[in-house]
């Protein structure tokens, strides 16, 4: 069975190499859903496959760090980069442009990473990230899927290379927490307790 939840934000990035000129010259900004879907063959106590409450904290706060953010990517221009984050307080640094079928393979490891730090409380059983979808516009998205997440062909992406400014990190309910997750620190999500 699959479960999705629905994440919103407002991004600014550029795609250097895309074909349309605009998008690869100029800095501009989507209106992003993003969908989370969930599977499992396995109910828990409450008769559902993961809690959409336990998503309210942590997996919720990754997501929003694009929001009201620029995505950068590590390998553009240098001078380009520092410009944004001294202009920027809100920033992620990436180690992949950040079109939408990257922001479907990033935003599936980060959730990928989380969901394997949250201590399951409810009898939870075998729940793993199914997709992740990218919504850029009303008519287009990209669905990222393990197999491309962590695919050699389309760049392995290395989470330690993801990079939150500041600004975004104070907004986290733990502001160390992508660093726990880096080091797969097991968690208790506090709403359960």
């Amino acid at each position: 069975m699959l479960i999705r939840k629905l994440f919103k934000f407002e991004n600014a990035h550029i795609v250097r190499g895309c074909s349309t000129q605009k998008c690869r010259s100029s800095i501009h900004g989507h209106s992003y859903e993003i969908e989370v879907l969930f599977e499992s063959n396995f109910l828990d106590h409450g008769q559902m496959i993961f809690d959409f409450g336990l998503m309210k904290r942590s997996i919720k706060d990754l997501i929003e760090s694009f929001d009201h953010a620029i995505a950068l990517w590590d390998s553009d221009d240098k001078d380009y980069i520092e410009d944004m984050k001294k202009h920027s307080d809100r920033w992620v640094q990436l180690p992949v442009s950040p079109s939408a079928e990257q922001f479907s393979r990033i935003l599936f490891v980060m959730v990928d990473k989380m969901l394997s730090c949250i201590q399951m409380v409810n009898g939870e059983k075998e729940v793993s990230l199914h997709s992740i979808i990218v919504h850029e516009t009303k008519t287009g998205y990209a669905q990222g899927f393990r197999a491309d997440a962590y695919n050699e062909n389309m760049g392995l992406i290395d989470p330690s290379k993801i990079l939150f400014s500041q600004a975004v990190k104070e907004d986290w309910s733990d502001s160390d927490l992508w660093n726990k997750v880096l080091a797969g620190e097991v968690f208790i999500n506090p709403d359960t307790v």
